[in-house]
């Protein structure tokens, strides 16, 4: 999983986010998002696989609350979503924010 800033801006019908930070154990606050799949769309993050031998040290602890709400999150991001009207609006509001310069 990937800790990234929040969006800062209402990303309902595209994806969801969990927030993580101090209570878990990091030196930051952030967010684990996790967007919902769409009929040609590609999401931009890499996965990279690591094997145990590759970790180096623990970045945190995740509570049993903690880890429900991201199964859960996970759980709905796996589900086929209906990609309303609002939600390409969102989105398309969002791409032209950020060819602006306008999200950061």
């Amino acid at each position: 999983m990937q800790v990234v800033a929040p969006a800062g801006v209402d990303i309902s019908g595209l994806g969801i986010e969990v927030a993580v930070g101090a209570t878990e154990g990091l030196p930051f606050e952030g967010v684990l998002r996790f967007a919902f799949p769409r009929p040609g769309f590609t999401s931009c993050t890499w996965l990279t696989i690591v094997s145990r031998d590759d970790l180096v040290e623990r970045a945190g602890v995740l509570s049993s609350v903690k880890l429900t709400e991201i199964e859960d999150a996970l759980r709905v991001a796996g589900q086929p979503q209906e990609f309303t009207g609002t939600a390409a609006a969102k989105l398309s509001e969002m791409k032209d924010a950020l060819r602006l310069g306008g999200l950061e």
